[in-house]
């Protein structure tokens, strides 16, 4: 039986997902801005078992940057989850679907960094998840200037809603996404792991490390088919992972 955090019918979550090696402040500024532009109720933190994309030989043990994440948020409205370990999870399409599918009522929203919008298109299924939650890209340091200008932002331009409207995301029907501005962070956990000696061997990946779901090979998107083909599904076994951080590494 996989344990979710507290949740009811009719709430809104956000889910932010990441390797959290190690959590910093940004993660924590971006979780109390998605939680008030977009009047969530609760936001999840995703904490990844490894992520396929990466050398993970050097990542910090699961329950280890659990609790690092949990010593940090000290919100009762952020929830600290490493439940895809115990589901298995792959992909972050995966993780989707299966709340979806479980969750059939709460209304979750997928939160990702600037950056993980300029590598979106190479998520597995990516177009599939647009499909499936509305997703709030958080401003960040460097990444904004050129990620609308991706082949994922250009796909999804027309499911974009004004950032007027954010607090509408979580009631409107996917796809859909919004751009939230406000957060011009430099933090990275690649070059925080770095300065302590321990770089995972991991490409530097701004805000949500989400340039490649570690779970998503590089798929082709049409400007004019926005956010309605998601990621065809990848060939080849890949080892548990999770989508990218919202910050760098």
């Amino acid at each position: 039986m996989i344990r979710l955090p507290p949740h009811a019918p009719g709430m809104r979550i956000g889910l932010f997902g990441g390797t959290f090696d190690p959590p910093h402040r940004a993660h924590r500024e971006a979780t109390l801005l998605a939680l008030k532009r977009l009047q969530l109720d609760r936001i999840w933190w995703l904490v990844t078992p490894g992520n396929p994309l990466k050398d993970t030989s050097g990542l910090a043990p699961l329950a280890q940057r659990i609790a690092a994440a949990e010593s940090l948020t000290r919100d009762p409205r952020i929830e600290v989850t490493g439940f895809e370990a115990d589901l298995g999870a792959r992909y972050s399409y995966e993780t989707v679907a299966y709340l979806r599918t479980r969750c059939p009522e709460v209304r979750f929203v997928w939160i990702m960094g600037a950056d993980n919008l300029r590598s979106f298109h190479r998520w597995q299924k990516w177009q599939s998840i647009a499909r499936l939650v509305p997703i709030a890209v958080i401003d960040r340091l460097g990444p904004s200037l050129y990620s609308l200008g991706g082949v994922a932002g250009q796909a999804m331009a027309r499911a974009r809603i004004p950032e007027s409207d954010a607090r509408s995301l979580a009631d409107r029907r996917p796809p859909a996404w919004v751009f939230l501005h406000g957060l011009k962070s430099p933090l990275s956990s690649t070059a925080l792991r770095a300065a302590r000696g321990r770089p995972h061997g991991e490409a530097p990946s701004t805000a949500g490390d989400g340039q490649k779901d570690p779970r998503n090979p590089p798929q082709s998107a049409s400007p004019t088919a926005p956010a309605r083909t998601r990621r065809q599904p990848a060939t080849g076994a890949r080892p548990a992972a999770s989508r990218p951080e919202l910050e760098d590494g």
